[in-house]
């Protein structure tokens, strides 16, 4: 049997540094917008990296194959813009949910492919109506913080090019920093006016359950386009990485425990699992090991980092919980910028469907609800049904 290489825990590294840095501070602010204390956020970071540790070790050992799991950015996005509207209990609720669905799905082939039909037009729109209004947020602050708003996107042009790699990875560094900065500014000293601040600092994470409750408008509103956006931004891009590298595995059985886990953890604020795609690359490529063989390993030392970044939960919220709202705007809006660049220019890829494309994205981004059904149901409906208006009859032979 072939010894662990540096490499191997390099990638893993590099995979899960990707995955927090670029959206965290999304994760916290959901928490937070759906009504969760400071230790319930603790728990649902605890939650995340559990879930993520166990489905990347345990699915990878058992298949020799890489497998990394994440949870969903473009979900939580949805989440930010959505969960508001609704009690806490009822958003855990709908969490178990869209586990029942992914389920359901994970069993039939034929239902996995006949969500696979929805035109990427469509879903890219609906993808990039959900990020379009967290992007926007980045000018938001303008009039009131110009000169920090211009620093951070200085950084991210200069980064783009210099160091792409590692650019939200000194992003969150600088949004931390300046937060702290600002506190201080404000003569906001939490570690000296809270005796207990530092062993609470690095204390384990208590899990937090919360009972949950089920509403026709949560499972509409919350659950099925969480489910919807989940597998058509994650899942099938997930097992489309899996194929491009060369690896076929049996994605029922891996789909299935990923939905499961996710039963079991939605109470603690596992909001949802599913399949990686861009840093699950960076566990199949090369640079991972050069037998393709031994890849799987990189999965492996991935989901060790993701139980390890569990265990800092209390760390990583008080980093990140007490963060003004600007550098929020900040850091999300510019850590999702490439994905709704992406998004954008799959939904206008094809001239025929810009038309319901584009109506699906800024019927999306208005986040509006109506009958219980939020702005990107309707969004994924019109555009649907926008399709169906203008099919092109078939010529005449």
């Amino acid at each position: 049997m072939s010894k662990w290489k540096l490499s191997h825990i390099s990638a893993g590294l590099t995979a899960v540094t990707v995955g927090y840095s670029s959206s965290v501070v999304i994760i916290i602010d959901v928490a937070r917008e759906a009504g969760a204390s400071d230790d319930m956020v603790i728990s649902w970071l605890f939650a995340l990296g559990l879930g993520m540790g166990i489905t990347c070790i345990l699915f990878s050992w058992l298949s020799k194959l890489p497998v990394v799991t994440a949870w969903s950015t473009p979900g939580a996005a949805f989440l930010l813009t959505s969960i508001g509207d609704y009690r806490l209990s009822e958003a855990i609720g709908a969490f178990i949910l869209c586990a029942l669905f992914s389920l359901i799905t994970a069993q039939s082939r034929s239902l996995l492919k006949q969500i696979s039909r929805i035109p990427p037009a469509i879903s890219s729109a609906l993808l990039a109506g959900i990020l379009l209004p967290i992007c926007l947020a980045i000018f938001s602050d303008v009039n009131e913080a110009p000169y920090l708003v211009a620093f951070f996107i200085a950084v991210y042009l200069v980064g783009s090019r210099l160091f792409p790699h590692y650019l939200m990875l000194i992003l969150l560094v600088m949004s931390v920093v300046v937060s702290v900065f600002m506190s201080n500014a404000n003569g906001v000293v939490a570690l000296q006016n809270d005796s207990a601040g530092l062993s609470s600092l690095f204390a384990l994470p208590e899990p937090i359950w919360v009972m949950p409750t089920f509403s026709f408008s949560a499972a509409l509103g919350l659950a099925f386009p969480l489910f919807l956006i989940t597998t058509l931004s994650q899942n099938l891009p997930g097992i489309a990485i899996h194929h491009a590298h060369g690896y076929t595995p049996d994605h029922k059985p891996i789909l299935s425990g990923i939905a499961i886990v996710q039963g079991f953890l939605a109470p603690f604020g596992g909001f949802t699992f599913n399949l990686a795609a861009i840093t699950a690359a960076l566990c199949m490529g090369e640079q991972a090991d050069k037998e393709k063989s031994q890849r799987y390993k990189a999965a492996i030392a991935a989901g060790v980092a993701y139980l390890l970044m569990g265990l800092l939960a209390s760390t990583v919220v008080a980093l990140f919980v007490n963060m003004p709202r600007i550098m929020i705007h900040l850091l999300a809006g510019l850590a999702l910028l490439a994905t709704l660049q992406g998004a954008v220019v799959r939904a206008m890829e094809i001239e025929h469907h810009r038309g319901a494309a584009l109506l699906t994205m800024l019927c999306t981004a208005s986040g509006f609800s109506l009958f219980s059904m939020t702005s990107a149901v309707w969004g994924l409906g019109l555009g649907l049904l926008l399709l169906l208006v203008q099919k092109k009859p078939a010529h005449p032979k």
